[in-house]
């Protein structure tokens, strides 16, 4: 009997409180960068009802009204109306923010290498914080991403999309979509079962709310030869969803992060995304690994990439890389952490000058995950032949 599997991956739409939070973080974020490349921001989020608490670190040159940044995002998002429970205008917002900490800037600012005497101009940037980071590729999908995380990411997209253009003006703005994957012999075969919630309207009956989103949203993104008789289907399997968003559910920064990523399906080093300068290497070093694990795959290197990188705070150049290929590699994942080593720069600064991350990008990560959207920097295959020559290929 044929080996079968099942993996399942979750996304959330923008209106999701804790995505609200993400992206107000990554919206102030960008604002102090487009005045000050420099800035250094730790800002977390919180909400719930009509009260929003903005607290952490910043410094930088910009000054920034961050009252009126959570505002614009709030409105963009679709919460404009006090019936909501939330909406722009009439949230309290309390912001706390104080300088980075003298005893962490002093470790960026000046790394352990430069001190030490021995460093370059992209050695002089020690890492933010100590961790383990991981990035992940693999051949399930064209933009190199696992399945499950993939559809469920288009699923919530669509959501959104479906309720911005009118197609379906019933639905607010919180929502969730979950996939789940079939595997035959290591390789999808099918979906099991998808699972939709959107908050709505009090008008829309449960039946119509139920035709409308199977039709416009799962029969839109889920293909058809992945569905069967047996593919279960759950829409809005609690009932009535009304009340959603912060007015339904706390929402906080970095409580998403493996919505952020894979969806489970490599491991995740714990560090959040949003609201963190990419001098802060959970951020930074995930998107340089992600880089790194797409050229590998997208050269014909290996079908499954996975990349651990880890450094020590203060630090410029990582304490360790480790590739794993999980049996699928062309060489040894040894030679090929070797290779990654010598055709990508792992220190923060040559990070940033390399992805371009010290420009104000980080509102548009903030939704539908960091990973397989075009658009960002990490996401492009330019290095696939500078691996294969590293390796003698």
């Amino acid at each position: 009997m044929e080996n079968i599997r099942l993996f399942t991956s979750e996304s959330v739409t923008e209106g999701h409180p804790d995505k609200v939070c993400d992206r107000i973080a990554d919206a102030v974020l960008d604002a102090y960068l487009a005045q000050d490349p420099s800035s250094r921001v730790a800002l977390e989020v919180c909400c719930k009802g009509e009260h929003m608490y903005m607290l952490g670190e910043i410094t930088g040159k910009g000054s920034v009204d961050l009252p009126a940044v959570a505002r614009r995002v709030i409105a963009d998002i679709g919460y404009d109306s006090p019936e909501l429970g939330f909406d722009a205008q009439g949230v309290e917002i309390v912001c706390n923010i104080e300088k980075q900490s003298p005893d962490i800037a002093m470790g960026v600012d000046s790394s352990f290498e430069e001190k030490e005497g021995g460093s370059d101009k992209y050695g002089k940037t020690g890492a933010g914080d100590q961790g383990m980071m991981f990035g992940y590729a693999c051949t399930e999908t064209p933009e190199l991403m696992p399945l499950a995380i993939s559809l469920a990411h288009k699923l919530t997209q669509r959501l959104t999309f479906v309720r911005k253009s009118g197609i379906l003006p019933f639905l607010r703005p919180d929502g969730k979509a979950q996939v789940t994957v079939r595997y035959a012999g290591g390789r999808p075969a099918g979906i099991d079962a998808v699972v939709v919630s959107t908050q709505h309207s009090p008008e829309v009956s449960m039946e119509d709310l139920r035709v409308a989103v199977k039709r416009e949203v799962i029969d839109a993104v889920i293909p058809a030869e992945m569905m069967d008789e047996s593919t279960k289907l759950y829409i809005n399997p609690t009932g009535r969803f009304v009340l959603g968003g912060p007015a339904g559910d706390s929402g906080v920064t970095g409580r998403k992060i493996i919505v952020d990523t894979y969806g489970g399906y490599c491991p995740h080093g714990g560090g959040a995304f949003s609201g963190k300068d990419p001098t802060k290497v959970d951020r930074s070093a995930c998107y340089m690994a992600r880089y790194i694990c797409k050229n590998v795959v997208a050269a014909g290197l290996a079908q499954r990439c996975q990349m651990q990188v880890a450094y020590a705070i203060g630090v410029a150049s990582p304490v360790s890389v480790t590739i794993d290929t999980f049996g699928t590699g062309k060489v040894d994942d040894a030679a090929l952490a070797r290779a990654v080593q010598v055709v990508f720069d792992l220190r923060p600064a040559a990070i940033i000058d390399k992805l371009g991350l010290a420009a104000p990008i980080y509102e548009n990560t903030s939704d539908y995950g960091h990973f397989g959207r075009e658009g960002f920097a990490w996401e492009r295959t330019d290095m696939t032949e500078k691996l294969k020559e590293a390796l003698g290929l």
